[in-house]
């Protein structure tokens, strides 16, 4: 991504939002954005020739960029002025969906930041070290969310497609861990689709990931469902538990490392340790499973977690961030995962100054969970609502800085 261009997004989205009303003159715009860049008089009053004409180069990139934040739904002309713009005020329960060639930046701290755009066309501009992408793309719903769901038959080209780019930029050994749904039915049946299958396959074929594991995300408090084969049918199970795919690109080089999520032992365990170990000598399962006197009388630093992990939706984190939202008339993102999953993930799978990635941020709790382990983030954001919402999360952050606003 070219830092000129990212900006400049902001500076001129930052001088609108600065303004009193969201509202200024083209000549007020471009005197605000070469102050912001630090520009000299001589920089900012460079000429260039366009079909025969001498013009302002500076005040023509601002008024491109002013042009495409128009597709974007940000920026509006002003009627009845002259060569004023102003930020759009769209119902508050109205997503505003950036264009595909639109990068800007919305908000960002010392350790990371936070772009509204398409994750396929930023990440395609990002040269990046990554360490760990861990993010939950759209489900294939049939019944779309108000963030849109790509439909089931395009999935797999769809999910392959947008993490093509963040492959590229996995370090060796990085990982890409995938919160999505098994709760998918094919058309008037109780029988699950396949295509998870079908995408770890094609992430093997087509991107070279490798399957690490399936680690079973349990939420005893989930909602009944699905109503119609377990409540109505009564032919499945409510279902408790939703899947997270977590691949690497290189697997004898992996960075995951379990010491970093080391948990504490039992008083059963401890009790056994701190009185030498077993007494018993027994074999189980023909000889599978042996103990031997004196096995477990070593005091170690905590017990590896299983792979089967246990996060209630309900988080006091999200909780914040929907309250904070919702006070600034912003929706919140309706699918968030609890920020100690995130927070578990991301010291299993990286180190402290890893770069952390989510393409489809949502409420960012990725990015939350990133900064409050010391990791660096870059969360992409098609949503403008999201973005501007995830952003009450991290106010208090060491060199928070807001770059994107709407007027009140």
């Amino acid at each position: 991504m070219q830092a000129t261009q990212l900006n400049l997004f902001s500076a001129v989205l930052h001088a609108y939002g600065d303004s009193a009303n969201g509202q200024l003159s083209n000549a007020e715009v471009y005197a605000k954005v070469a102050n912001t860049l630090e520009l000299t008089e001589e920089e900012s009053q460079v000429r260039v020739t366009i079909s025969g004409e001498s013009r302002n180069a500076l005040a023509q990139r601002v008024r491109w960029y002013q042009q495409t934040l128009k597709k974007a739904g940000i920026l509006e002309h002003v009627e009845g002025e002259r060569a004023v713009w102003g930020l759009t005020q769209k119902a508050s329960k109205d997503l505003s969906k950036v264009e595909p060639n639109v990068a800007v930046v919305g908000f960002s701290t010392e350790l990371g930041v936070a772009i509204l755009g398409t994750c396929e066309h930023v990440f395609s501009h990002i040269d990046a070290p990554i360490t760990l992408v861990l993010t939950s793309p759209p489900y294939p719903l049939r019944q779309t969310r108000a963030y849109g769901n790509p439909p089931e038959h395009l999935y797999v080209d769809w999910v392959c497609q947008t993490l093509e780019p963040l492959v590229k930029n996995l370090v060796p050994g990085g990982s890409i861990c995938l919160n999505i749904s098994n709760d998918i039915f094919l058309p008037q049946s109780p029988a699950r689709s396949l295509y998870v299958e079908r995408l770890i396959i094609a992430l093997h074929d087509r991107l070279g990931l490798f399957l690490m594991d399936r680690l079973p995300w349990v939420n005893r408090s989930k909602p009944p469902g699905p109503i119609q084969y377990a409540s109505i049918q009564r032919n499945q199970l409510n279902v408790a538990w939703e899947p997270l795919y977590w691949l690497t690109n290189d697997p004898k080089r992996v960075r995951a490392d379990n010491r970093r999520v080391l948990q504490q032992h039992s008083q059963r365990h401890l009790d056994l340790s701190h009185s030498g170990g077993e007494k018993r000598d027994v074999s189980n399962s023909d000889g599978a499973y042996v103990i031997r006197p004196g096995a477990y009388g070593a005091e170690t630093a905590g017990s590896i977690p299983k792979n089967v992990l246990f996060y209630g939706h309900r988080c006091a984190a999200q909780l914040a961030y929907k309250k904070a939202a919702r006070a600034l008339g912003l929706p919140v993102h309706g699918a968030p995962m609890p920020l100690k999953l995130a927070m578990f993930l991301i010291e299993f799978l990286s180190e402290p100054g890893d770069i952390i990635a989510d393409p489809f941020s949502g409420s960012f709790t990725t990015a939350d969970a990133a900064e409050q382990l010391g990791r660096q983030w870059i969360a992409t954001e098609c949503m403008l609502q999201y973005v501007l919402g995830g952003g009450t999360r991290f106010v208090d952050r060491p060199g928070y800085r807001q770059h994107l606003r709407l007027a009140a």
